[in-house]
């Protein structure tokens, strides 16, 4: 379309159409054009069947109601009510003003139908029966439910400011939450709200009335005029016509009319009860089987009093007695069932079932135990620091980021045995770690491995070891300014967990997870594991391989590559050791980035050639019965080497790796890790060509 303009679908037509709120708008519209145009006497029987139907609805809506603030759009539908009974009162008036003169049919068939049968073929009967209607819709039920309306409306606002202190009081005293304190304040708004607005609509049911008394006195008066001046009738052929629809008119407005009125005043007087209005009536009209009762005995004395009908009275008699006995009874049943739960509700609970005993048999993988007093800790972690559990989630999904693997869920228990300020890092139930933590206080370490001199406790960090000092939270702006390195308790606990989890993750992997791993791999993927497993090695092999790459802080992450080292080192050895070496080269690029320096390259310590042969010579045995057959000597000198160099490395400021020959990697690892768990040990064949390499110095 040119412009950019489109033309509405029809589907688009109809979704505007059925909306609520144009529906409503074009609704209103309607009954704004029936007070200007004409409207022909079929349509007219037609709104005016709308009109009763409305009405009907609106006060069976106001008797099934729990409570009246369910129906708190009533004075909005009040509105539009009255509006559409005064619009049809105009159009009525036209029609009868107009063609009255015709018939008593000139303005439809509802409203000769009204007439007709109400008056009887008297229309002095239906001018008394339509006053009666006036006077009660007015005068009682209008009248009493306007100032039920304004006394409760009075009452609301006045008592608005104790009940929102109420709110406040549970609220501060924790005997609520803020969701319910905020839906308090919200109901009670809706109610000031609802009877400030209700006092306003009784005036319009009222105006209402009035407005149908009017218009009567100048139908009859201005239809006798008009068919006798203009039409040429008689007086009395025209009071007789005129008469019997203005009547008829008036009795359909007002019959609608009384019915909202009186759903106006149920609701009004309902406040205070809850539930609908039968159940409410009937339960408390109920609740004195003795009221029933009496008011059965004076029925039947009164039918037996000379010129009464025994019938009626003797009838009204029974049914109020045996209706107060069978509210007797209920009332029995009702206390005796209130009796026996309250003796329920007070008796001693039962004594737990004794728990299978293979319960026992259930284990934590992952459990930290806290004493008493780091409590808080789980909850809040007090000021400048999140939560224990936040972090531990977060550190979850580091540890899958890290290293591939997504440990188990970490338990958090209190342990009495424990110190108030103590806890204890668990793995698969056994000890992995502990410390000592301070809420309210910060750890303060130096960077360069001095002392600190900001006053507090002096310990040791639990997860490097490095001295530490305890200081109030009050010195932590002058420890961050001074250059120190600044932790919260629950950072402390969570670092610690974190190196002690990398420490032992590869005992954490489990068969079920590595099942889970492969089962998750894409589909190009899983054809190769379905080339080697079970043919060529099993899943507990594939378990065995990843917990060697785990053991060293590789990470798995890069499950396909894995998965094609595994089948490149099937073909070459089946020994599991020697897979996991031919998988880490395959995974060279990735063990050079986690060791690389800030400055691009890989520092390294290499194995001079006489230590190589050293360890050559020492190796007996073939394939996964291989092992290391050194001299103890030997090995003490060795150790001594490797720290020596690693101590001057550190001096000057590098982190280095330990270079060896791919054969010797494993038993060279095996050492170190006794004394260095934190060194990397690399072979030649795991440095990726595209590395920079610098060689600290050699061993």
């Amino acid at each position: 379309m040119p412009f950019g303009l489109s033309v509405p679908t029809g589907a688009d037509l109809r979704s505007t159409i059925f909306r609520g709120d144009i529906g409503l708008a074009v609704g209103i519209m309607l009954i704004m054009v029936i007070l200007i145009l004409p409207m022909p006497a079929m349509m007219l029987d037609f709104m005016l069947a709308v009109s009763i139907i409305f009405a009907v609805l609106i006060m069976m809506t106001a008797l099934f109601i729990q409570t009246p603030l369910e129906f708190t759009a009533f004075p909005t539908i009040l509105l539009i009510s009255t509006m559409l009974r005064l619009s049809l009162n105009l159009a009525s008036t036209r029609l009868i003003l107009s063609h009255g003169h015709e018939g008593t049919d000139a303005a439809g068939h509802v409203i000769e139908a009204f007439g007709g049968f109400v008056m009887g073929g008297n229309f002095v009967i239906g001018i008394i029966v339509f006053a009666i209607l006036i006077i009660v819709n007015f005068v009682v039920i209008t009248k009493g439910s306007g100032r039920i309306a304004e006394v409760a409306a009075r009452f609301t606002l006045d008592a608005m400011p104790g009940k929102q202190m109420a709110i406040d009081a549970d609220l501060s005293s924790g005997l609520i939450k803020e969701d319910e304190a905020r839906k308090r304040r919200k109901d009670l708004e809706a109610e000031s709200s609802f009877f400030g607005a209700m006092d306003g609509a009784s005036k319009f049911v009222r105006g209402d009335a009035i407005a149908g008394l009017l218009i009567t006195f100048i139908n009859v008066v201005g239809g006798i005029i008009i068919g006798t001046m203009q039409m040429g009738v008689t007086l009395a052929e025209a009071g007789h016509s005129y008469t019997v629809l203005t009547v008829g008119d008036g009795l359909v407005s007002q019959i609608p009319a009384l019915i909202v009125s009186t759903a106006a005043g149920l609701l009004v007087s309902k406040a205070g009860v809850s539930g609908s209005a039968d159940k409410a009536l009937s339960g408390q009209l109920t609740g004195y089987p003795a009221a029933l009762g009496l008011s059965g005995a004076v029925m039947g004395m009164l039918s037996l009093l000379p010129g009464l009908p025994f019938l009626p009275f003797a009838v009204l008699g029974a049914g109020a007695g045996g209706l107060a006995f069978w509210a007797k009874r209920e009332n029995a049943k009702r206390r005796l069932a209130a009796v026996a739960a309250k003796a329920e509700a007070e008796a001693p609970p039962p004594p737990p079932a004794e728990e299978p005993i293979t319960t026992a048999l259930k284990m934590d993988d992952l459990r930290v135990e806290l004493g008493y007093g780091l409590l808080p800790l789980i909850n809040d972690n007090g000021k400048g620091g999140e939560k224990l559990s936040d972090q531990i989630k977060a550190l979850r999904r580091q540890i899958a980021a890290d290293l591939g693997y997504i440990m188990p869920p970490v338990r958090l228990l209190d342990n009495v045995q424990l110190g108030a300020n103590e806890y204890v890092i668990k793995i698969k139930e056994v000890d992995a770690g502990k410390g000592t933590l301070f809420p309210g206080q910060f750890m303060v370490m130096d960077p360069m491995g001095g002392k600190v001199t900001i006053p507090g406790t002096q310990t040791t960090e639990p997860t490097f070891g490095l001295p530490a000092t305890w200081v109030d939270g009050r010195l932590r702006e002058e420890a961050a300014i001074r250059g120190y390195t600044v932790v919260d308790p629950a950072t402390v606990l969570s670092t610690h967990l974190s190196e002690t989890l990398k420490t032992n993750v590869s005992e954490l992997l489990s068969y079920a997870d590595v099942k889970k791993l492969l089962s998750e791999v894409p589909t190009d993927q899983a054809k190769l594991i379905d080339e080697i497993v079970p043919s060529q090695i099993t899943v507990s092999g594939i378990q065995r391989i990843l917990q060697l790459l785990l053991a060293e802080r590789v990470s798995i992450r890069d499950l396909g590559t894995i998965l094609e080292g595994i089948a490149e080192g099937l073909s070459i050895s089946h020994a599991t050791q020697t897979i996991a070496e031919h998988v880490r080269a395959r995974l060279a690029r990735q063990i050079c980035a986690a060791n690389m320096a800030p400055g691009g390259y890989l520092p390294l310590i290499s194995l001079s050639a006489a230590w190589e042969q050293a360890f050559i010579e020492s190796i007996v045995g073939e394939g996964d019965d291989r092992r290391l057959a050194m001299a103890p000597s030997k090995l003490q000198e060795f150790v001594g080497a490797v720290r020596d160099q690693f101590e001057e490395a550190a001096k000057k400021g590098e982190l280095p790796v330990l270079m060896t020959s791919p054969m010797n990697r494993p038993f060279v690892r095996s050492i170190v890790e006794r004394f260095r768990a934190h060194t990397t040990v690399m072979s030649q064949a795991e440095v990726h060509p595209k590395v920079r390499l610098k060689t600290v110095s050699a061993i």
